[in-house]
């Protein structure tokens, strides 16, 4: 697998995909320079910004807006079954396929702790959901989305969201940012692969690039913007995953290279979900 992600890195892959949309829209390059302010409130950290090093494992204050289910992209749940919070994992209380009430015990066989039916004897297993999305680069600078949703209401993010059964993370990336940034775009190569097992969420990030300089804002999102390098809102972006993307990104090109990062973020032990500085990122870089 190691290996699989070593060549992943070091090969540009070129997609030739068709838009997700089927009619033109009369979408416009935004260019607007007024003031940014973060319509969320944004807790500052007392220790000085700490940017990301290749050679640390560990991700300073991260001035990042975070909530316990990292993304919920679209302010929803990803399932019908009902569930409550439980530390890391959901406890399931019904059925997903009959409603019946569940159990939860360790099945036969297995060594963790599952939600079985009490009628239909089924069990349901949990597993981590997968978010796409695409870096996008212009004239030497990124497309960012104001969010017109919660959570992170009026806070900066890349387009990004949950991959949809039948679609490659390619193709959920690409319509992701149709949906987000109405911007037709062609994926160049993957940036980033970023794991957060404490909400089950694994972040796949493409670079990619305008196929016309045409974008406004879809229905999740308030604003579009290209920023340049020195611009982007760092202290005004809606999850960790995407602070920890943009730094890397910044990172390579102040480098003059890009490469392809796979890391895992992780919640520090004792920390409370809503903490914004207390992420860690044990970094792996793959070129």
């Amino acid at each position: 697998m190691l290996k699989a992600i070593q060549n992943l890195g070091s090969v540009a892959y070129y997609y030739r995909l068709k838009p997700p949309h089927a009619a033109k829209t009369n979408a416009f390059v935004s260019t607007s320079a007024k003031p940014l302010s973060c319509s969320s409130p944004i807790t500052r950290p007392t220790n000085p910004f700490m940017f990301l090093t290749r050679k640390t494992q560990s991700l300073g204050p991260v001035r990042a807006h975070s909530t316990p289910f990292e993304s919920k992209m679209d302010g929803t749940s990803s399932s019908s079954v009902a569930v409550q919070s439980s530390g890391s994992a959901r406890k399931i209380n019904f059925c997903q396929w009959c409603g019946g009430q569940t159990k939860h015990d360790i099945p036969d066989g297995e060594e963790k702790m599952r939600a079985i039916c009490t009628v239909c004897e089924k069990i349901s297993y949990q597993n981590p959901k997968m978010v796409v999305g695409c870096l996008i680069e212009h004239d030497n600078k990124v497309l960012l989305c104001k969010r017109n949703i919660q959570p992170s209401h009026g806070l900066w993010t890349l387009p990004a969201g949950y991959l949809e059964i039948g679609e490659s993370a390619a193709e959920g990336a690409i319509r992701e940012t149709w949906e987000e940034a109405r911007a037709e775009v062609e994926v160049m190569s993957p940036f980033a692969q970023l794991d957060i097992p404490r909400i089950g969420q694994t972040y796949i990030i493409f670079l990619a690039k305008l196929k016309k300089p045409h974008f406004s804002p879809g229905p999740e999102s308030l604003e579009c913007r290209l920023f340049s390098l020195d611009d982007i809102p760092l202290d005004c972006l809606a999850f960790s995953s995407m602070v920890v993307t943009l730094k890397l990104y910044i990172e390579d090109v102040k480098a003059g290279s890009r490469k392809f990062h796979y890391g895992t973020i992780n919640k520090r032990p004792g920390s409370s979900p809503s903490d914004t500085h207390a992420y860690t990122l044990d970094h792996h870089l793959q070129s």
